[in-house]
């Protein structure tokens, strides 16, 4: 669906559910109350109901801002030039704070990191490779490169999350590409990521997930047959090694590689939401209580092989400590 379509669907979609929501709302305290001590956990229903409304409210309240930016910038003639791009930046890590503040009070989350995260050399581009299990892993990441690290993501995002009308408007405005992790013909998607990773800044951070979805022991199994329907046994035969993530997709990377030579990585890691991928998850967990480890490696580029086999088994070799660094670190799950 065409972006102008798409978007006269899901913006008034956002706002007509969200102020639901807020007329409602005595109503909806009132039912979440009433479940709640037929529920397991504490005040299961009212945490989850309060997520929702902010997420809904802030999603709309960052719709009508950046509408406001549109007009000041005239129309939208300059709304992608570097002052605007900057209030974007100034908007998401604020909306990033407050979602980010509110789900670890909620849900009773503490964030630990381990290994040298990136405010260890600044005044450096970045190229980040993250593992992906899940929403979760994400906006922690970002929350951590923007907020702890000062740092201006360019990232690559699955296609479906164009749906949420605050992040489509949004990523639109700064440097990202929306992708699917299965291209059809004629879509040249490493040529899409090369651009977005041309031309970093001292303070940008390139982001992308080569794995190209949430784990699942389904996707799983679906990527070691891809490799083996291209021939590539060898490689087949090290991702069923893997039992914690994808085997990764290696072109994306490459071409960030290629088009930002001057650029370390930095590859990232974590525990302790694997298994929250849906809001039927969030449902069974609340509250959580828990603790996310996240892990930060840095390779520099004289490290990273030249050649583009030579790249691919450095990334798989990457995947494969990263795969056992999970098993060592992963939280133990109640029976």
């Amino acid at each position: 669906m065409r972006r102008r379509a798409r978007r006269l669907i899901t913006a008034p979609a956002l706002l007509g559910v969200t102020t639901m929501l807020w007329v409602l709302l005595p109503f909806w305290l009132l039912a979440a109350a009433a479940l709640s001590p037929l529920l397991p956990g504490r005040w299961r229903a009212l945490r989850l109901l309060w997520i929702a409304v902010l997420y809904a409210t802030v999603d709309s309240l960052m719709l009508v801002v950046m509408f406001g930016y549109w007009l000041a910038a005239g129309f939208g003639r300059r709304v992608r030039s570097p002052y605007w791009q900057g209030l974007h930046y100034d908007l998401v890590q604020g909306v990033m704070w407050v979602l980010f503040r509110e789900a670890k009070r909620v849900l009773r989350l503490d964030i630990v990191t381990e290994g040298p995260s990136p405010d260890a050399y600044p005044g450096q581009p970045l190229l980040v490779a993250c593992r992906h299990a899940g929403p979760g892993d994400s906006f922690t990441l970002i929350h951590a490169l923007m907020h702890w690290y000062d740092r201006e993501p360019r990232v690559v995002l699955k296609d479906t999350l164009r749906w949420d009308p605050g992040i489509d408007v949004l990523l639109h405005r700064i440097p990202a590409r929306f992708i699917s992790p299965n291209p059809g013909e004629g879509q040249d998607l490493e040529s899409q990521i090369r651009a977005l990773a041309t031309d970093l800044d001292d303070d940008d951070a390139f982001v992308i997930f080569p794995e190209g979805g949430n784990f699942s022991e389904k996707r799983r199994t679906k990527a070691i047959a891809r490799l083996r329907k291209l021939g590539l046994e060898r490689m087949a035969v090290r991702a069923e090694q893997m039992t914690n993530v994808l085997a990764p997709r290696p072109g994306g990377l490459l071409a960030a590689l290629d088009a930002a030579p001057e650029a370390d990585v930095v590859l990232v890691a974590h525990t302790g939401l694997d298994h929250v991928l849906t809001v039927g998850d969030v449902w069974r967990e609340l509250p959580m209580d828990k603790q996310i480890v996240m892990r930060w490696w840095r390779v520099p580029r004289t490290e990273i092989p030249t050649d583009r086999d030579g790249r691919i088994d450095w990334l798989f070799g990457w995947w494969e400590e990263i795969d056992a660094w999970i098993d060592a670190n992963r939280p133990v799950q109640p029976v």
